[in-house]
């Protein structure tokens, strides 16, 4: 049984516009000791989702279910919420600078957050509890560390410092928001070693927001790959880097970086994502797809089984038979490709 269990998850907010629709139909499973990646463009959704989760968009117009180890946290009051979030779902933010009290030392702050939760744990015993965490993630002179403010640290550290406090109650489940953003590549190894250490340890289900592939490659075991508040993609990681089947995974996959060929241009994805007050009719990457043909700027593609793997599912109108997809995809690209 998976240890959270997102269903047809909908989020809007109001805007003097129209209505955003931020999310649109997530729906997904992660198990414990395991590591689901979300991934996709800025703006396709990832944190909405797992914010909405953790009932941190208030306003926003919501519907669908996730049921965590039992408890359906849509729709849940402020008390269920304030006993699930810190203690048993642990957050890492994108930011930690923003997301650390400048006006308090890191030691306190965990502290703070130990005892809110446990009201039996002694200051002493917290305080203890928080340098062995921050020792844990690696921070050098640990228990000295804990009487330093937020300023006094890299962004690296910083980056640890949250992770120790995602992790204070050991929770089943952490949700980490860009954890290497703005980490030289040094650092970042080190985090996600961090992570990876924690994960082994106690078990946790993790789930990973980010657009690095190469995080992605290193962490997840199933990925889902968003776009335009939907999934376009859902399969496990091996399958999405080397038998992927939506063009906008191929086109994320495109855009990176070629390995042991300094100088060669990148292969950006053409266009813009489409606004998320008027999205565009049929399927929503169509009009930045080489492949598009007119059904797709007609019809809506549902997320169904390709490959003949229930593992993998893709919304696209190209079809599951690799012979004829082929072929789908070359008489497409001829008729872009000719003037």
């Amino acid at each position: 049984m998976a240890l959270i269990e997102v269903r047809d998850l909908q989020v809007g907010f109001d805007t003097p516009d129209g209505v955003v629709r931020a999310v649109r139909g997530l729906s997904f499973d992660v198990a414990r000791g395991t590591t689901l990646a979300i991934v996709g463009e800025s703006g396709s959704g990832k944190s909405v989702a797992t914010q909405t989760i953790t009932g941190l968009t208030r306003g926003a117009r919501i519907s669908g279910s996730a049921m965590f180890d039992g408890t359906e946290l849509i729709g849940a009051d402020g008390d269920t919420l304030r006993r699930i979030r810190g203690a048993q779902i642990g957050m890492i933010f994108q930011d930690p600078l923003s997301s650390l009290h400048p006006y308090y030392t890191v030691g306190w702050q965990i502290v703070e957050m130990i005892q809110a939760h446990d009201h039996s744990t002694s200051r002493s015993a917290a305080r203890k509890r928080a340098a062995h965490l921050l020792s844990l993630v690696g921070l050098p002179r640990a228990e000295s560390r804990l009487d330093d403010y937020p300023h006094q640290f890299s962004g690296g550290m910083r980056q640890r410092v949250m992770i120790a406090m995602a992790m204070a109650l050991n929770p089943a489940l952490l949700i980490a928001d860009e954890p290497t953003t703005a980490l030289d590549v040094t650092v970042q190894a080190q985090v996600l070693g961090v992570l990876r250490t924690l994960q082994e340890e106690f078990g946790t289900a993790i789930v990973l927001i980010t657009h690095d592939l190469g995080v992605v490659a290193e962490m997840s075991d199933e990925v889902v790959v968003m776009y335009a508040g939907t999934v376009m993609e859902r399969a496990p990681r091996r399958t999405v880097f080397y038998r992927h089947h939506h063009p906008y995974t191929e086109g994320l996959l495109a855009s990176l970086p070629a390995r042991g060929k300094p100088g060669e241009r990148l292969t950006p994805i053409a266009g813009s994502p489409p606004s998320l007050i008027r999205l565009p009719q049929g399927c929503p990457f169509a009009a930045r797809c080489r492949y598009a043909f007119d059904k797709c700027l007609m019809e809506t593609p549902p997320l169904a089984m390709v490959f003949q793997d229930e593992s993998h599912q893709s919304a696209c109108w190209l079809s599951a038979e690799e012979p004829v997809r082929e072929s789908q995809r070359a008489t497409a690209y001829e008729q872009v490709a000719t003037p």
